[in-house]
């Protein structure tokens, strides 16, 4: 299924970092899009040529303000907390399953597309819909190395004002069908479960001041940030893997990834999945539900 998808895609040109070196040196390398890929290929076209020809729906997770003063030609606004159940008492928390799938599939999502996602913070919203997709069990899926000021950078146009409807008579509205990969989620009974198995790693990616002040046991802290180069984009693939193999995390280990409430999390179990780690998954509703319940065990730094 993998190979076939290499084909289909011209998003599988979506190599695209900074190079050839950089695309042969990420395990995963297609699932980190250039400006220049998305260029080539335009919102909506399909690769007329391929046996397996798909639209393209790119993705703007970012809030409706900043979507409409620029955003890439043909995109499609998903606003960040979209996916989150507003009325959960667990921050971040995602909304039903069935109402999440509506919502995708209004954008244009389906079985039928290619999906890229980008944001404005280095993939730090468009992460969470990249690990949501493979969570519904959609493959085709990338993010767009650098996000919008990268597509700037590369002398890309940007549109403005009012994006056209999407509607079902151009074929880009379709139901999207979910098909759950219960390997790319984790709950807090999993990971209580596992708290002995030295295969298991559970990795909190908050930055360190939070980490001090209360954390699973168990976990390593590994903060999200340093998962990026200073302009945006993600790190080298030899820097990147070092961040995560310095502290003892390597791709034979069952790997569960978390934050404070879903969000960071999911860009390092993109990070991840970048270098072609298998075994990862996120525990999305992270700190701010393990934190306040009072059956679950937890340490800090002051605790000697």
């Amino acid at each position: 299924m993998f190979a076939t998808y290499l084909r289909a895609l011209t998003l599988c040109t979506v190599v695209a970092v900074a190079g050839p070196a950089a695309a042969e040196t990420y395990a995963n390398a297609h699932l980190l899009v250039s400006a220049e890929t998305i260029a080539s290929r335009g919102a909506g076209a399909a690769e007329t040529d391929s046996a397996e020809s798909r639209p393209l729906v790119i993705l703007d997770v970012r809030p409706i303000e900043a979507f409409a003063k620029g955003r890439i030609p043909g995109a499609r606004q998903l606003d960040p907390q979209a996916v989150a159940d507003p009325d959960s008492p667990v921050e971040g928390a995602l909304r039903p399953l069935d109402e999440i799938a509506k919502l995708l599939g209004d954008l244009g999502v389906s079985a039928a597309a290619d999906v890229v996602v980008y944001d404005d913070k280095g993939g730090f919203h468009a992460a969470r819909i990249f690990w949501l997709l493979e969570y519904l069990g959609h493959r085709r899926v990338g993010l767009l190395d650098g996000g919008i000021q990268a597509w700037t950078a590369a002398g890309q146009t940007l549109e403005t004002g009012k994006p056209e409807a999407v509607t079902p008579g151009d074929g880009a509205t379709s139901r999207f069908a979910s098909a759950l990969t219960p390997r790319r989620h984790a709950t807090a009974d999993w990971i209580l479960e596992r708290q002995n198995d030295a295969k298991t790693i559970v990795i909190d990616v908050r930055p360190s001041a939070a980490f001090a002040e209360g954390h699973i046991p168990w976990a390593k802290n590994i903060p999200w940030k340093a998962n990026l180069s200073a302009d945006g984009t993600m790190k080298p693939a030899g820097d990147l893997r070092a961040h995560f193999e310095v502290l003892g995390v390597t791709p034979d280990d069952n790997i569960v990834v978390h934050c404070q409430n879903g969000l960071a999390s999911s860009h390092s179990y993109f990070a991840l999945r970048l270098l072609g780690y298998s075994k990862v998954r996120t525990y999305h509703r992270s700190w701010s539900e393990w934190g306040a319940a009072d059956d679950l065990p937890k340490a800090s730094l002051s605790d000697g």
